[in-house]
């Protein structure tokens, strides 16, 4: 018999997971790992650093992974490092004080919705602001204390990963993400087995796993399809944020908002206040309705309750903006809700329309938010003032500045999280020691004032010099990589002036964000940055959609232009725009720059997050910096428009910031004295944190938060609530009767004066009005006033005054208005008298939004 070369079977191979043996020293570590508290402590990191610096850069910055993939060997030697081991004990009793912290009990309990959280880039389930404010959020809810969770998804691939292609083009790279590797862990039920969600989808379920992620002492619950329990078309609805088609996003949003609720009921958690923070949340309103008409109320009881433990915010600005979904594709997957509801079709899906009736009008989740929340908010002041006007047709019969239901809180940034160690320290030297638990008190902010201009300087030169090293680390082996042309790579990294004026630009590629408003005059641009004498150098850095063909159309052309020998190391754009990256340059840059077309803008934080960190922010009069900013403490460009065409504006905003690093910013950063800085920038720098600082961090936002909304929100509840539920049904009772009725008010008999009835009237005189109103049996159920109202200079009608009439008799259902009408200045003006119903138990006009006008 020949013997063979070779016989071998094919292996059947088994996968097994090899979990690191920690030494018990740090078995403390292991619990700091799974808690997310290490992202706004920066010793953690120091920790690891130092245990290990290559292994922490080559995780990167991964705790879960780094103890994972320590070696042995190298973890019992540390253990037997007495310095290292008494870090690890100093750290994790530091941890425990903190986690040990009951919450508040006196402030309301919250549960927030959002479809996406930038906790740090280590956890991919997040794309952009609304995650990293959502994140920040969470932060802050724990160190304030409250009695909060969150909800969320657990995605597979999380938002791409971006490369340039040699020829400046975006590619979308999708990551899966191993998730034993990930700081987040199994919710398990009593039987030790992971909880799972089962969310009706019409004629079938889908099966979500629940995770949970820590913290600090916050708990946020990511739900997860990618399992065997469910078919592959569902498996993907927790794969990718903003991906796939529309049935996809209805999907998800059907996941967030009915699984979320269904999520916290499995968990047992009731919260006072559901706050689904965008529209994407919206759904959760219909679980919490069919589950009080499940206990046995009707829907409009049901309704008056869901209302007033709900809030709504919204960060867009357009109405495009918004979620819009097709009668038929929201039928396919809502369908069976109506008869839960008790409810019709047609009523159904008119809650998600500005004009109920109107069949061609979509379904849309930020209407339905509108008319299941108490309150809606927007993000800035501007934005809420925008949000009225852009919602203003939900609630018809009255004007914009009327609608009481629509308020605003401005955004701010966990300070914490985003602060650099080298300014936390200059804090914790120069500033009261309780510094972080009062951030929104300017008194204690204007301790910068007595920080040495040259411990300023220093602190920046610092945070600048980390920025440059990181991108001449972390992004030469890419450029290379992806970019080719060795010698033109070498060429931008040694062209990199760490001594240079230098101004970021990183956000969302959009076209409204006008990244390419700095290159409209490129000769011009070309001779401010190659002026010997005031050397300045841009960094620019962002992602766009992978839909959004026109803002890939903008990073190519920074692109391109960066690549032109006269730009050359001066213009330079950054790839992957992530949490890590962001953290480098809100530290590192001198000037935080933003130039998006106004009012679109709805508030923006990446300049609050720079402003922690010295830096300066030249910006347009949108979204925060509006209210932000202060003479001497940064520039601004102006927020009325010159030109109605775009194109024009443009160009006078470009010639506005030539004009200003030309005249203002340059020579200011250059005028040094002796000991090598311009004291002019430093006092910049110091007003920018004394001013403007306080009142843009997450501590004040949240504040805002209980003091507008979610203290009159839980105080209403407490009182709907009571008794069973009585306020609540009593209301919806009175609600019931007036509606039937309402069309049969009619006006028996009006009193005005000759003036009046011809519409000419004088300036400061007074005129009496008098109204009979029938009121069919209704028992001073209605109010009744004259507006006026006037036309701006863009044809617009706003609100000149309100003058209401007071009941002077009544007679059976006859109820006699009077009052008087002064019109203070002369001018044009229109006029109307608008009827309504009232109630003390109401917490606004629009939440019963009925109205009749009369001449």
């Amino acid at each position: 018999m020949r013997i063979q070369a070779s016989n071998a079977n094919t292996p059947n191979w088994r996968e097994i997971s090899v979990r690191s043996s920690v030494p018990a020293a740090f078995e403390p570590l292991n619990e700091i790992a799974h808690n997310m508290w290490w992202t706004w402590n920066n010793e953690v990191g120091h920790l690891f650093n130092e245990m290990d610096p290559q292994l922490w850069h080559d995780v990167q910055q991964n705790p879960v992974l780094f103890l994972g993939r320590m070696n042995h060997d190298k973890l019992q030697a540390l253990a037997a490092d007495e310095k290292i081991v008494a870090k690890v004990n100093k750290i994790y009793k530091e941890f425990r004080a903190y986690m040990d912290v009951k919450p508040d009990s006196k402030r309301p309990s919250v549960a927030y919705l959002c479809m996406e959280y930038g906790l740090s880039h280590v956890l991919k389930i997040y794309s952009g602001g609304l995650g990293i404010l959502a994140g920040d959020y969470v932060k802050e809810a724990s160190d304030s204390n409250i009695d909060f969770c969150a909800v969320g998804f657990l995605y597979r691939f999380g938002y791409f990963t971006q490369t340039l292609s040699m020829e400046g083009q975006q590619v979308a790279n999708y990551e899966a993400q191993v998730f034993p590797t990930l700081p987040i862990e199994r919710e398990l039920d009593e039987n030790g087995n992971q909880v799972v969600v089962d969310v009706p989808y019409n004629n079938y379920t889908v099966h979500a796993l629940v995770w949970r992620v820590n913290v600090g002492r916050v708990k946020l619950y990511l739900l997860d399809t990618d399992n065997d329990m469910n078919s592959e078309y569902d498996r993907s609805i927790t794969h990718a944020l903003y991906g796939g088609d529309w049935e996809n996003r209805i999907k998800q949003e059907i996941l967030l908002g009915i699984g979320g609720v269904l999520l916290l009921k499995k968990l047992g958690i009731n919260k006072d206040i559901i706050h689904c923070n965008e529209g994407h949340a919206a759904l959760a309103n219909v679980q919490r309705l069919v589950d009080y008409v499940e206990s046995g109320m009707t829907f409009n009881e049901a309704l008056e309750v869901v209302r007033t433990s709900s809030l709504y915010t919204v960060h867009t600005p357009v109405p495009a903006g918004h979620d819009y979904f097709d009668e038929g594709l929201f039928g396919k997957y809502m369908g069976q809700y109506p008869a839960k509801l008790g409810i019709s079709w047609d009523e159904f899906i008119g809650m998600g329309r500005v004009n109920p009736d109107d069949k061609g009008e979509r379904f849309c989740m930020s209407t339905f938010a509108c008319n299941t929340c108490s309150w809606v908010n927007g993000v800035s002041w501007l934005h809420g003032k925008v949000s009225k006007d852009m919602f203003n047709g939900i609630w018809k019969g009255y004007f914009p500045e009327e609608l009481d239901n629509v308020g605003y809180v401005t955004n701010g940034v966990h300070m914490p999280t985003w602060t650099a160690s080298e300014w936390k320290g200059v804090y914790a030297k120069y500033f009261d020691k309780k510094h972080l638990a009062d951030q929104s008190n300017q008194k204690i902010w204007e301790s910068i004032y007595n920080v040495p201009d040259e411990e300023v300087w220093n602190t920046r030169l610092q945070l600048k010099a980390k920025l440059f090293d990181y991108i001449k680390k972390e992004f030469k082996a890419d450029w290379l990589k992806h970019q080719g042309d060795p010698s033109r790579i070498v060429s931008i990294v040694e062209k990199i002036n760490p001594n240079a004026l230098t101004i970021g630009f990183a956000r969302r590629f959009a076209t409204y964000k006008r990244a390419h408003l700095l290159f409209s005059d490129l000769d011009r641009l070309a001779k401010i940055v190659n002026n010997p004498n005031y050397p300045i150098q841009f960094l620019f850095a962002g992602k766009a959609h992978p839909a959004d063909g026109a803002g890939q159309g903008l990073i190519k052309k920074i692109y391109e232009i960066s690549r032109r020998p006269e730009f050359l190391g001066k213009i330079i754009f950054l790839e992957n725009y992530d949490m890590k990256l962001a953290r480098r340059l809100v530290t590192g840059v001198d000037i935080w720059m933003n130039t998006p077309t106004r009012p679109l803008e709805a508030s923006g934080t990446s300049g609050e997050k720079a402003l922690m960190n010295g830096v300066v922010n030249l910006s347009v009069l949108d979204g925060w910096w509006l209210e932000g900013y202060r003479e001497g403490a940064g520039w601004a460009l102006t927020e009325k428009r010159t030109f109605q065409n775009q194109d024009q504006q443009d160009q006078l905003d470009a010639a506005t910031i030539y004009s200003l690093l030309e005249n203002e910013i340059l020579p200011l950063y250059y005028a040094r004295n002796s000991k090598g800085y311009s004291e002019g920038w430093i006092r910049t720098v110091k007003n920018s944190i004394a001013q403007i600082a306080p009142h843009y961090t997450m501590k004040r936002q949240l504040d805002d938060y209980f003091t507008k909304f979610y203290c009159p929100l839980a105080e209403r509840r407490q009182d709907l609530f009571a008794n069973n539920y009585k306020k609540a049904k009593d209301i919806a009772a009175w609600k019931e009767l007036v509606a039937s009725r309402w069309n049969d008010i009619k006006v028996v008999s009006c009193e005005k004066e000759e003036d009046m009835v011809k519409g000419d009237v004088l300036s400061g005189k007074t005129y009496h009005v008098k109204y009979v109103i029938d009121e069919q049996g209704l028992d001073d159920a209605v109010g009744f006033e004259l507006v006026t109202i006037f036309k701006d200079e863009d044809g617009r009608e706003h609100i000149n005054k309100v003058e209401p009439l007071e009941v002077t008799k009544r007679e059976g259902n006859l109820y006699t208005f009077e009052g008087t009408h002064v019109m203070p200045t002369a001018g044009s003006f229109k006029v109307a008298y608008r009827m309504y119903p009232k109630n003390a138990d109401l917490p606004h006009r629009q939440d019963f939004c009925y109205v009749k006008w009369f001449n």
